[in-house]
């Protein structure tokens, strides 16, 4: 089994990377199954389903479809190009994709939040069509958007292995974290050394540093951003960016004689929410796995770096990789989707990664490594994702804060013992798939339950 660093982690646009990266990469999918057809096509349509429809409008679902038909993507999108599109698609009632020629697309006819049928393979389904002159359909596909970005066809979705590379390509081909600790005893080698290794069979050294370098950027300039920007976020709720706020009452306390201890706290919550603020404005940010827990990676890497003595920049690469390698075993035995498993498998996923990832650059071994993260998945499991209206806002943006903090503590924890514990971290993630099995839809990013409903005048 083997996912890539930039696998796990891909620029793009909030707010979500399930419900607006995923159908956005799903439309540029089905274009291509276009150019490839021998049909004469002269419109195009979108059905929403599961997940998908009922918080789609919260996560700007229908919006990424329509841009994804006008050809953006989440690596390369343009704000500014987007909105003018979108406004050009309104207005005409007509789209123009790359190579397709002009094409009817009538948003509000055209673009279908099917709330009545789901579809077997995933809570966040979708199907997208290409009809002829009379409006007939003539090609249908089915996409899932499985969460992190990533998608997969209803036919993919029959054959799950089919689009993971084979583990006999690589040195260190670990499906399992006691398979992870074995090859790293048996060779003496860190974690992030036998994920470095793989990713060497696809890449040069060069192409995975700058790789790694860019991610990096992007994740920091998303915090900046975040701390430098006030107002409200976009949606109906009125939510206040507070990151802005905080930073700068953290800021001015600096001078301050004995600060109280758990002032920390408040630096590692801070650079989280100024990320998911960002996201929920839209704004560009690194999947950690996803965009709803995109700040707890990010944050917990500008804690060290800020405020760990004896951190250095250089050793960012070790930490994406060792972070990396124990998202994909969460991926890969369970789920990183909170319309599949709750919020346990996104910000207690991304909290289980930084600790990790923390962990490995304050020099724990490969064993105190895995204790890290099983205890920052431990104590996530069982939580819900109850968006309020559909939105990446409440509680999201708090809960990535309070992600980092536990990421921290975790890594602090296994770094004070020995690498011995309890629970395997193989035995988390698979009471995390079974906890996300047996939780009710309501409680998995359909806003049904929990504080969506339970929140008055929203």
């Amino acid at each position: 089994m083997f996912l890539s660093v930039f696998d796990m982690f891909k620029v793009g646009i909030g707010p979500s990377s399930s419900h607006t990266m995923g159908p956005m990469v799903a439309a540029a999918l089905f274009l291509d199954k276009l150019r490839a057809s021998p049909f004469h096509v002269a419109g195009l349509r979108a059905s929403l389903h599961g997940s998908l429809a009922f918080t789609g409008v919260g996560h700007a679902t229908d919006r990424a479809t329509i841009l994804g038909l006008a050809g953006f993507m989440p690596d390369t999108y343009d704000n500014d190009k987007a909105e003018a599109a979108l406004a050009d698609i309104r207005k005409t009632k007509k789209i123009s994709p790359e190579g397709l020629g002009t094409l009817h697309f009538n948003i509000e006819k055209d673009m279908i939040f099917d709330y009545d049928n789901a579809l077997p393979g995933h809570a966040n389904a979708m199907q997208l069509m290409a009809t002829d002159d009379q409006g007939d359909v003539i090609l249908r596909e089915t996409y899932y958007s499985i969460g992190g970005g990533f998608v997969k066809t209803a036919a993919e979705m029959e054959n799950p292995e089919a689009d993971i590379a084979p583990g006999s390509e690589f040195p260190f081909p670990f499906e399992s974290a006691k398979a992870m600790l074995e090859m790293a005893v048996a060779n003496g080698k860190t974690i992030a050394e036998m994920k470095r290794a793989n990713e060497l069979v696809h890449r040069s050294e060069t192409e995975l540093n700058k790789g790694m370098d860019r991610l990096w950027d992007v994740m920091n300039d998303c915090i900046e951003r975040g701390l430098a920007t006030d107002g409200i976020l976009p949606g109906g709720l009125n939510v206040r960016r507070r990151a802005h706020g905080i930073h700068e009452a953290l800021l001015a306390e600096r001078g301050m004689n004995q600060p109280a201890p758990h002032t920390i706290n408040d630096w590692m919550g801070v650079y989280a929410m100024a990320v998911n603020e960002e996201n929920a404005a839209g704004g560009q940010v690194v999947t950690a796995p996803t965009n709803g827990a995109a700040g707890v990676l990010p944050a917990t890497i500008r804690y060290w770096l800020d405020h760990v003595p004896g951190a250095t920049p250089s050793k960012i690469g070790d930490f994406l990789l060792t972070a990396a390698a124990i998202g994909g075993l969460v991926k890969h035995n369970a789920s990183i989707s909170g319309a599949e498993c709750g919020c346990q498998a996104e910000v207690g996923s991304a909290s289980a990664m930084a600790a990790a990832g923390l962990a490995a650059v304050m020099g724990a071994t490969p064993q105190q490594v895995e204790n890290a993260a099983e205890i920052a998945l431990e104590h996530h499991l069982g939580m819900t994702c109850d968006p309020v209206k559909g939105l990446v806002q409440v509680p999201c943006i708090e809960r990535n804060g309070l992600g980092t903090i536990k990421a921290v503590s975790a890594a602090s924890l296994a770094l004070r013992g020995d690498g011995e514990h309890f629970v395997p971290l193989d035995s988390a993630i698979e009471t995390m798939r079974q906890t996300g099995e047996d939780m009710h839809e309501k409680y998995k990013e359909t806003s049904l339950g929990g504080l969506a409903v339970n929140i008055p005048n929203c």
